[in-house]
């Protein structure tokens, strides 16, 4: 990452740091906790699609079974919250490892089918325990989290803010050492021509099976938190609307970026809540929000990340071009 970069990462990261001694809303802070799991999701959604070029349609089933580990855990189980949040990300990697051990050969289309099958199996796993999930219904009244004496729905979301935006910053830091490392170029180089790749002694199938269990980690973790903080984990989770905002805050962000997935799940966001209060666009917020994903897909098919590159300064520099084998560790 270059020191511009940097700059403008750590001012963003001080800004939200700064930001609940200003807003001390507890519905804006709500909305900035909702912010920062979508960032959460997408941003780590792009590591399987955008660096490893894994059409993967089941990432947010990673998301539903963080929350339900968290769930179950913490109200079935008893047992901390905190220890619930932990073993959903461990609950979501084991999911990944399994999904991606079949995926891990497949291309095109038949991945995306396989994978986003296995969405709609974890949705029917959890109708059918009933006795367990709470089936259609979800589960209800999880205990909150607590630090000693201080449980963290008071202060008007003021922990809870600063737990969502710590879990975010973990996540974007343990992101961008993967795709700055050498796993991460040969990730790139799987992407743009695996027969090359492979040619080059790297595994495909072996750094498919890495990059969508490390994608699912910090998901699964978010799931967890999302339910903890809500107090309820539901089949919704599991939805094509959670699923279809995610994959927005995605691409309009833009593949192969850290950064921009997490812009724009704090834009979107916002965006969708503001909709959402106009009366008669309760329903067509998503087909505005599509509507936005197409026009900034076909103005610049990078994202809102190749927009921002265009107005930098030295866009107009002379670059050299990069081949595979640029991004190829030897």
């Amino acid at each position: 990452m270059s020191r511009r970069n940097t700059l403008l990462l750590g001012i963003g990261a001080m800004m939200l740091l700064l930001l609940p001694l200003f807003v001390t809303d507890s519905y804006i802070r709500h909305l900035f906790i909702i912010a920062f799991i979508f960032a959460i999701i997408a941003s780590n959604w792009d590591l399987s699609l955008g660096y490893a070029g894994l059409f993967n349609f089941g990432h947010l089933a990673f998301f539903g079974v963080g929350a339900y580990t968290a769930a179950i855990v913490s109200r079935v189980l008893e047992w901390s919250p905190w220890l619930g949040i932990l073993l959903a990300g461990a609950t979501a990697a084991v999911a990944a490892a399994v999904i991606a051990a079949p995926v891990a050969r497949l291309r095109g289309i038949y991945v995306v089918l396989v994978t986003f099958a296995f969405g709609q199996l974890c949705l029917q796993l959890v109708l059918s325990q009933s006795q367990i999930t709470g089936g259609a219904e979800g589960m209800v009244r999880i205990p909150a989290l607590t630090l000693g004496d201080y449980r963290f729905n008071r202060d008007f979301n003021l922990a809870y803010y600063y737990t969502g935006l710590g879990l975010l910053a973990i996540s974007t830091l343990f992101l961008l050492a993967v795709t700055h490392s050498t796993f991460g170029k040969s990730l790139r180089a799987v992407r743009d021509n695996p027969d090359y790749a492979a040619a080059r002694g790297i595994s495909v199938a072996r750094q498919r099976v890495l990059a969508l269990t490390m994608s699912a980690v910090f998901t699964g973790m978010a799931g967890g938190f999302y339910a903890v903080y809500l107090r309820v984990a539901s089949p919704d989770v599991f939805g094509f609307a959670t699923l279809s905002l995610a994959l927005s805050m995605l691409l309009i962000g833009g593949v192969g970026s850290v950064i921009g997935p997490i812009l724009a799940a704090l834009a979107l966001t916002f965006v969708n809540e503001s909709l959402a209060g106009i009366r008669g666009l309760e329903d067509l917020r998503f087909v505005l929000v599509a509507v936005a994903m197409i026009i900034v897909l076909r103005i610049a098919p990078g994202g809102s990340m190749e927009m921002l590159s265009r107005l930098m300064p030295n866009n107009g520099a002379v670059r050299k071009a990069r081949t595979p084998k640029d991004d190829v560790p030897r």
